[in-house]
């Protein structure tokens, strides 16, 4: 049996308005070798950003790996630990009989990278001076400050804000 590499992910997302414009940013890090990701989009939510920055950081794997993930959103911890978002798959992408799930499009992905990997969820509390949790953060403000952002079409397609 081989021993998956061993990757530290921290993630953020952010969305100034909520909605507005928005980013995520994603910090890997195995052994000296790190990498940061970022990116942002015009109107978008937080929660979205959130699930966002984890996809990104699990997408930028090239092979399956053990994932200790920190996050400060309890929304994404849960939605996975808690088992929400292969529930609201399994009922077709609603949490229970009248209320269809939010961000459906994201969870999906987020399941999916997931399944590719082993991944450890962690809660950090935000905005403690936990280094790499501060950095994802500032990542995530900053895409969603830079101009020219991207079209979130999962969210502006469902909320008929398409320009």
């Amino acid at each position: 049996m081989t021993t998956l590499p061993h990757v530290t992910l921290y993630t953020d997302g952010s969305a100034l308005g909520n909605p507005g414009p928005g980013g995520y940013g994603t910090v890997l890090m195995m052994d000296e070798h790190r990498k940061e990701l970022s990116g942002g989009f015009r109107l978008t939510t937080n929660n979205r950003m959130e699930i966002l920055a984890v996809i990104k950081g699990l997408e930028a794997l090239q092979e399956r790996c053990h994932v200790e993930l920190f996050s400060d959103s309890q929304y994404v911890i849960n939605g996975i630990i808690k088992g929400w978002a292969k529930k609201w798959k399994s009922r077709g992408w609603m949490r229970n009989k009248t209320d269809k799930a939010i961000n459906p499009d994201l969870w999906d992905q987020l399941l999916t990278q997931v399944d590719r990997h082993d991944v450890a969820f962690n809660w950090v509390r935000g905005h403690t001076g936990v280094e790499e949790n501060e950095r994802a953060d500032r990542l995530a403000v900053g895409a969603a400050q830079d101009s020219g952002l991207a079209v979130d079409e999962g969210y502006e397609a469902v909320n008929g804000r398409m320009a």
